[in-house]
């Protein structure tokens, strides 16, 4: 049976929240073999089994954190990939997923697709959005092995609980510290990202200001749910642009998606397209959000939202 890696993104000490998602697109492959950088946390690998990861190597650097070396973590990855024998490595397509397996498939002299919505490793073939989400292009990669980074929430984890075995891998190449890690900060409110959230509410430009984004903020702590923006929200002023969905925004792919005062243009569709299901709240019984919405409440949000939020409040 073929060997599929996977990258373990490590966020705030804990697992990637779409990391479960991407080791189960790569079951549908084969064994799943997890990489991930520095050390593992005892809690971490147990879930790494409940989900189907067979082994986990460690990727080490001679006493050097290489989750703090972005370039020598790319070098010291697509060495452990060529010494496992895996038939491709997939991650995360977040900042820190697509910058290191850019890098690793640049030393591995690899293909490699970001942000792909569908992979068959019988045919090899990905799967990703182009033209702001009007066209889907299926991509045959024929070099192994090929890299992929995988959108948030494109694909379910699959549990399947099995013996997950350990093993270091030292990388023996040079250091590189042109580029250093010293800290991460969180950008906006500090709520969840919104590439790897289950739930996001978005407002647009009828929300009229920053103030008024306080309502669907007591809506989002009722469901543990990320705040977005519009692009026309943005340009107002209403949102910084860390909030912004859409093509010039973040892409995200939750499995339910709430747009507060939106018309549902083509640039913010490309964004939030492949959400499980979206609810659409405009005023304007003809607004082209409505026309993409599982379900559509044709009311003003000022109105809808905190009746929403207090339904919600008393189903908690």
């Amino acid at each position: 049976m073929s060997k599929i890696g996977v990258f373990i993104e490590i966020v705030d000490q804990a697992l990637g929240k779409s990391v479960p998602g991407v080791v189960g697109a790569a079951c549908r492959g084969g064994d799943v073999v997890g990489f991930v950088l520095d050390d593992l946390a005892d809690k971490d690998r147990e879930l790494l089994e409940e989900y189907g990861v067979t082994e986990v190597v460690v990727v080490g650097g001679r006493e050097v954190a290489l989750s703090e070396l972005p370039v020598s973590a790319g070098l010291a990855l697509a060495d452990a990939v060529k010494a496992s024998g895996v038939k491709a490595l997939l991650g995360v397509s977040s900042s820190t997923g697509n910058d290191l397996l850019t890098r690793a498939a640049l030393s591995l002299q690899a293909p490699l697709v970001l942000d792909c919505t569908g992979i068959d490793f019988n045919t090899n073939c990905v799967r990703k959005s182009h033209f702001s989400g009007k066209a889907t292009a299926t991509l045959q990669l024929t070099a192994a092995p090929f890299v992929c980074g995988i959108r948030p929430n494109s694909f379910d984890p699959v549990p399947e609980k099995v013996a997950c075995t350990i093993t270091k891998f030292e990388y023996a190449g040079p250091i590189d510290d042109a580029i250093t890690v010293t800290g991460v900060e969180k950008s906006g409110s500090g709520r969840k990202d919104l590439a790897e959230a289950d739930i996001i509410i978005t407002g647009g430009r009828p929300i009229g200001s920053s103030e008024n984004f306080k309502i669907l903020e007591e809506c989002a702590d009722t469901i543990d749910a990320a705040i977005g923006a519009s692009r026309a929200a943005v340009d107002a002023g209403y949102a910084p642009h860390s909030m912004q969905v859409g093509l010039t925004g973040k892409i995200v792919s939750p499995k339910l998606y709430i747009g507060c005062g939106l018309s549902g243009s083509v640039q913010h569709f490309a964004g939030m397209k492949s959400s499980k299901l979206i609810v659409g709240i405009n005023t304007d019984k003809d607004a082209p959000i409505f026309s993409k919405s599982d379900y559509g409440i044709i009311g003003d949000l000022f109105e809808v939202v905190p009746l929403l939020t207090r339904q919600l409040q008393k189903r908690r």
